[in-house]
């Protein structure tokens, strides 16, 4: 039976593989306490490093889950006990007003503090930075930069706004600030304990010196970015594998109990298909645009590059990998669905 199972999951992968942009893939797909599965094909292999993007939200939400689990911290604690007077002065203004010091950690996990995205708007001189990476334009984006630039712009809603979310960069980059100025220590090193504990060790916060992993595609084109992934001091790169292991690690209470995770899940639409809880991404399509073919709730999250990373509580089923594509996002889901359905 296994072996069936794992046939049609290759040739899904295999199938993948021969679409025009993807250049390569990878997928690790674990069904609770039975032996994972890994197959790559293209440019990568199973123990392929890969840039994991947006999933570092993930797992920096994991670690103040925990300092909030350990009582060091709490949901309703408010940024300005971590942040300087300087620092918090301006930083989210809505139709001028400075609601700053309303922002509490909460807001920053669910992506409701309504502030400006200093990656995806529109700055002050009409650029978006993410559309500058996307075609290859590097640059820097240190804590401070981001904190400058946040005053220069017009935040999209008042904190805790009522059904109010916007999914943005700027959250989980103050978010590591506050565990760092919490802990005393960078973000690399504080999260290398993890790493160790959970065997994950072919996870790296990117800095100076960048590990060695799978090109980025946008289209036809790579990207790379070494200043950006360097400056920030929160990308990371990492394996399918190895995000299997947080992946399991998490939705077995790890860093939350696991008996309070549904507690995270005070979902708030983003952009289509996704909803975010505290901390968690979910992704769900109606069943109108699936034939009303039920597709079963996944929780986790994703990366811009294709990167996944989630949970199908129904199947209690695992997946994780990567298609390195930025220009075709809906590929890496349209294969996770099938990968679950197999």
């Amino acid at each position: 039976m296994q072996n069936t199972i794992e046939k049609k999951q290759i040739e899904i992968i295999e199938k993948l593989s021969r679409h025009p942009l993807v250049f390569g893939a990878v997928f690790s797909v674990s069904k609770d306490n039975e032996t994972d599965f890994s197959y790559a094909v293209g440019n990568m292999k199973t123990d392929t490093a890969y840039y994991i993007a947006s999933i570092n939200k993930f797992m920096i939400s994991a670690l103040a889950l925990r300092l909030i689990r350990q009582g060091k911290l709490s949901f309703a604690s408010r940024i300005a006990e971590f942040l300087t007077v300087e620092e918090m002065k301006g930083l989210h203004t809505y139709q001028g007003v400075d609601y700053s010091q309303q922002i509490v950690i909460e807001h920053l996990l669910a992506n409701r503090s309504g502030l400006p995205g200093y990656l995806i708007d529109k700055q002050k001189t009409g650029q978006v930075a993410m559309k500058e990476l996307e075609k290859g334009i590097d640059q820097q984006w240190t804590i401070q930069k981001v904190i400058d630039t946040l005053k220069t712009m017009q935040a999209h809603f008042p904190p805790g706004a009522p059904n109010r979310a916007k999914y943005i960069d700027t959250n989980h980059h103050l978010l590591s600030l506050i565990l760092e100025r919490m802990l005393g220590r960078p973000f690399h090193e504080i999260l290398q304990p993890v790493l160790i504990d959970l065997g994950m060790t072919s996870t790296i916060v990117c800095g100076k010196v960048q590990p060695l992993f799978a090109p980025i595609y946008c289209k036809k084109e790579k990207i790379e970015i070494p200043q950006f992934m360097a400056s920030t001091g929160i990308d990371i790169i990492s394996t399918a594998g190895d995000q299997l292991k947080f992946l399991k690690a998490f939705f077995k209470g790890y860093f939350y109990p696991q008996e309070k995770l549904r507690e995270l899940e005070k979902w708030h639409p983003i952009f289509f298909p996704f909803q975010y809880g505290v901390g968690i991404q979910k992704f769900r399509l109606p069943k109108l645009l699936t034939l009303f073919q039920p597709i079963p709730k996944m929780i986790g999250h994703s990366g811009s590059t294709g990167a996944v990373a989630f949970y199908i509580p129904d199947q209690e089923l695992f997946i994780t990998g990567t298609i390195n594509q930025l220009a075709a996002p809906r590929l890496i889901f349209q294969t996770m669905i099938k990968l679950a359905k197999a």
